[in-house]
């Protein structure tokens, strides 16, 4: 047991704090992590679960946020866009009653990531890009031909990365130190 709860609980649980938008998106998230668990082999509850509490504290308020900053990393303090997933990790634990240790990494590390990360916190890193209920198609099907191709977890985030990174650059967003050591350390790695 990962919760303390079971999949439909954190379901109805969600729809209480979540909009209508970062729900649906919760649910793809969670599909999306268990069609790549199965592919790459890991546990698929274990995806699921992770997959749909990832975005738990992302409908907070600002304000709420900004009391939990000790939970975040220097960098992640630039952009409140990424504050969500410390926040979430913890929330899940504390909220939702979340032991599995995996779990809530993958959801802390889902949005600038973090070098050496395991295939578990991959697929849901790359679970939350590439979602079909609410990702736009232009964008998700870029990382998922890069995984059909290769059919390898740190091509697809290397792609994924690139994507984010181009993205804060023409939009002139600050870009946190640690997603640019992730973005070299995948360059080391990947196979094409």
């Amino acid at each position: 047991m990962y919760t303390k709860y079971s999949i439909e609980e954190i379901k109805e649980k969600l729809k209480c704090t979540l909009n209508e938008e970062r729900f649906l998106h919760s649910i793809g998230t969670m599909e999306k992590a268990a069609e790549l668990a199965k592919e790459f082999g890991c546990d698929v509850e274990k995806a699921q679960i992770a997959g749909l509490l990832h975005d738990c504290a992302k409908c907070l308020s600002k304000e709420e946020m900004e009391k939990m900053q000790h939970t975040f990393e220097d960098c992640e303090k630039l952009s409140v866009k990424t504050w969500h997933a410390p926040i979430g990790a913890y929330t899940a634990e504390n909220d939702y009653g979340v032991t599995d240790k995996e779990i809530l990494s993958a959801i802390r590390w889902h949005t600038i990531g973090k070098k050496n990360m395991t295939d578990f916190e991959k697929i849901v890193f790359l679970a939350d890009k590439i979602e079909e209920r609410t990702r736009e198609e232009k964008y998700r099907s870029k990382i998922e031909k890069t995984l059909k191709k290769t059919h390898n977890l740190d091509n697809a985030m290397l792609k994924s990365f690139k994507l984010t990174i181009k993205s804060l650059l023409k939009r002139k967003l600050p870009i946190c130190y640690q997603t640019i050591d992730v973005y070299n350390d995948l360059l080391e790695k990947v196979q094409f």
